[in-house]
């Protein structure tokens, strides 16, 4: 086992090491951060408001607004999340491999 797992995590160190910068990084289109920023300002907007006047259908319509806009912005970033259940899970897999 513990072979295994000493070839398994070695070779990722050692491309780690070695692993240069990539100088052909692409910048962010500036329509997206525009984008962007306007779904931010919205969200904003919508946390301002004073929700305790406005009927229950308002405040549903509001809610899916801000899960749309929050999505939105998840897809623009592209972003890898891990939750934190799943991180738990492996550390304990690697506690008692290990």
């Amino acid at each position: 086992m513990a072979t295994f797992l000493s070839l398994t995590f070695l070779p990722l160190q050692t491309n780690a090491a070695t692993t240069e910068p990539s100088s052909s990084l692409v910048a962010p289109k500036p329509v997206e951060s525009a984008e962007v920023k306007a779904l931010e300002s919205r969200l904003t907007e919508i946390s301002v408001m004073n929700t305790s006047k406005m009927k229950a259908s308002e405040k549903k319509s509001l809610r899916k607004e801000v899960r749309s806009i929050n999505h939105k912005l998840r897809d623009i970033s592209g972003g890898v999340y891990v939750s934190a259940g799943v991180l738990i899970v492996v550390l304990i897999v690697l506690v008692v491999l290990l």
